[in-house]
């Protein structure tokens, strides 16, 4: 079940149709924001034997860091989770932003990380500003899984 405004769009459904790529990296595979708030669909994932669990969103509160290391701790898998660090300026003059129109005021404060398999936090969360986040992995520390 999708959260938030995606329910206007997205129906209910048992995750089977979420998609996890082989890659030579590993295997690969998305939910975004909030959907990492639901069991089912994480399992979904996990199921499908997943490497690489990448994360994006658009919350960068502080509880968000915590939810990703559970997930790592969880799937036993890498996170990569992404949020957009962005200002004011960014947008058009016409934009009336509810937290003030100077340029330099921050509407999103980032927040992205890499998290390891047992919840370690590899690198970030970084709020600094826009950045690339670099981490080595070692798959080998992802367990094979037995289905």
């Amino acid at each position: 079940m999708p959260t938030g405004a995606e329910r206007l769009i997205w129906g209910f459904g048992d995750g089977s149709t979420m998609p996890v790529f082989d890659t030579p990296l590993g295997k690969i595979g998305a939910v975004i924001c909030w959907e990492n708030y639901m069991p089912a669909l994480r399992l979904a994932m996990y199921d499908k034997g997943i490497s690489i669990y990448c994360a994006p969103t658009a919350d960068d509160r502080d509880t968000w860091l915590s939810t990703i290391r559970h997930i790592a701790l969880e799937g036993r898998c890498f996170v990569l989770s992404a949020c957009q660090h962005i200002t004011r300026a960014a947008y058009p003059d016409d934009f009336d932003s509810a937290l003030g129109n100077d340029p330099e005021t921050v509407l999103m404060r980032g927040g992205s990380c890499i998290i390891g398999p047992l919840g370690e936090i590899l690198a970030g969360p970084d709020f600094s500003g826009e950045t690339i986040l670099y981490a080595d992995i070692d798959l080998a520390a992802v367990p094979p899984r037995q289905i």
